[in-house]
């Protein structure tokens, strides 16, 4: 930070976190971080407040000459890593971030905040209407109808949505389940997935990685978002008109995922039922996890099959027994060994 910029206090262990939405603010000027906003916000982290995540972070870069990563909180290290995929995405911005004052980083925030904002919101009047055709058996009309850009009468409120909503777990055909869904007195929580999350409607619970983010319906939603509303009902090319191919993407991110089935649990289906994004977005970090890395990446590779069967993402898994595969059970056990060896010291 230059002298002549304005003192920032250290902010509280105990302060809200930025990868929560702050209050809304208009921005009336037109910039490419806008733009950068629109696309960040749908592949790596969409519900955020992003005049702080900047604020906090440019701070953290200054405690981290005297403290490493590792000692900040949880919530401090995946906002942290939320900020360096920013930076990543974007060159050029962590120069303008220690050259600014503290006035043109919110500023500088809040121009992606909108870009990001603007993206919820093409998404809301696209989506809100076309998932009732993807939802609807054989193409027929809902019974009774649903309105086209009305959430009023959805959610549990009618039978086909309060279906697909219904807990992975729990009996939607139960009558007392479905009333007890109905009148609120089973509290819906973000943990507990809706079971359009899963491939052909279906729950195991001895497995629940089996079919998870693999539905029919997501993947027309991805489709519809990402790459262009034709593509839903046909193959896919390699080069689809869309954000996609505007944005030069070449595969799926797991926030990208996350980031539809939020958006067609609560702007499609209802509005405050549920709050996925948190856990399902977890994922993002579960790829570090050697518990659930390989599903995390046979996930990807299934998505990148569905989206971007062309690119090298969407080959298959690495074959078990060859020599990469050793190569990286090797350098996982290396790390879990030395891991451990800290800990012991």
């Amino acid at each position: 930070m230059t002298t002549q910029d304005t003192t920032f206090s250290i902010p509280s262990k105990h302060s809200s976190s930025a990868l929560q939405m702050g209050p809304r603010k208009k921005v009336s000027s037109s910039n490419p971080l806008v733009s950068h906003g629109h696309h960040f916000g749908r592949m790596v982290f969409a519900l955020c407040n992003y005049p702080s995540l900047l604020t906090n972070s440019i701070l953290r870069l200054e405690q981290m000459e005297d403290t490493p990563l590792e000692d900040f909180s949880t919530e401090e290290r995946w906002e942290h890593r939320v900020f360096e995929q920013l930076l990543e995405s974007y060159p050029g911005l962590l120069e303008r971030l220690k050259d600014g004052s503290e006035e043109e980083i919110i500023h500088i925030g809040e121009l992606i905040d909108r870009g990001a904002a603007g993206a919820r919101g093409d998404v809301t009047k696209t989506l809100k209407s076309v998932v009732l055709d993807w939802i609807s058996p054989n193409g027929e009309a809902t019974q009774p109808p649903l309105h086209q850009n009305s959430k009023i009468d959805r959610g549990f409120n009618h039978q086909l949505t309060g279906s697909l909503l219904c807990p992975a777990g729990l009996n939607w055909d139960n009558p007392q389940m479905k009333e007890n869904l109905q009148s609120g007195e089973i509290l819906v929580c973000g943990d507990q997935w809706p079971i359009f999350l899963y491939a052909h409607y279906l729950y195991d619970p001895e497995d629940p990685w089996c079919g998870l983010l693999r539905s029919h319906l997501l993947v027309c939603a991805y489709k519809h978002i990402f790459t262009s509303p034709s593509s839903v009902e046909r193959e896919p090319k390699a080069m689809q008109s869309g954000n996609a191919r505007l944005h030069r993407m070449k595969s799926v991110t797991i926030a990208s995922i996350a980031y539809i089935a939020t958006q067609v649990c609560n702007v499609s289906f209802c509005n405050t039922v549920f709050d996925i994004w948190p856990k399902v977005s977890s994922l993002v970090f579960s790829r570090t996890d050697p518990d659930e890395s390989k599903e995390v990446d046979e996930l990807l590779t299934w998505w990148n099959h569905q989206i971007f069967p062309t690119s090298f993402a969407a080959k298959r898994a690495i074959s078990v027994n060859s020599a990469l595969f050793k190569i990286r059970q090797k350098c996982v056990a290396l790390k879990q060994a030395t891991d451990l060896g800290a800990v012991s010291s």
